[in-house]
């Protein structure tokens, strides 16, 4: 009976103050900490050229994995499939049709006006128009 009640004790109730505030203090600390050394250890030093040249690429490459996962994968991580009816016939896309659609037409807004807001807007009024008129 002593054992369970030291057992009982270790699990965090909903209404405990103190728990909250530690796991408050130890997430600020976790969210710091890889914050706070690179910035102090870059402060003093010179960051080579190729650096600079190789961090020019990370913001595209990780936003185009983001919407490559978003158009391509589900949620479970497999490929999707999607089937699209058009003038009779019936064809097979290997991702969501709608989503590709409007990453087609991103893509060429972007390059023509090379403005972030016209191509967000662009991407979401393409795909609901697709929702609301052909269903996909």
């Amino acid at each position: 009976m002593a054992n369970s009640l030291v057992l009982a004790s270790l699990v965090p109730s909903h209404h405990n103050l103190t728990y909250h505030l530690i796991v408050i203090v130890i997430s600020a600390i976790a969210a710091f900490i890889p914050r706070y050394f690179p910035m102090r250890f870059f402060t003093n030093r010179p960051i080579p050229e190729w650096f600079n040249e190789w961090m020019k690429y990370v913001p595209v490459s990780l936003f185009t994995a983001l919407v490559v996962k978003g158009i391509f994968v589900d949620s479970k991580y497999r490929l999707v499939v999607d089937h699209i009816y058009l003038f009779g016939n019936s064809f097979t896309v290997y991702g969501l049709a709608s989503y590709l659609v409007a990453a087609v037409c991103v893509g060429l807004v972007a390059y023509f006006t090379r403005s972030m807001l016209s191509s967000v807007i662009v991407g979401l009024a393409v795909v609901w128009l697709l929702s609301i008129t052909v269903g996909v």
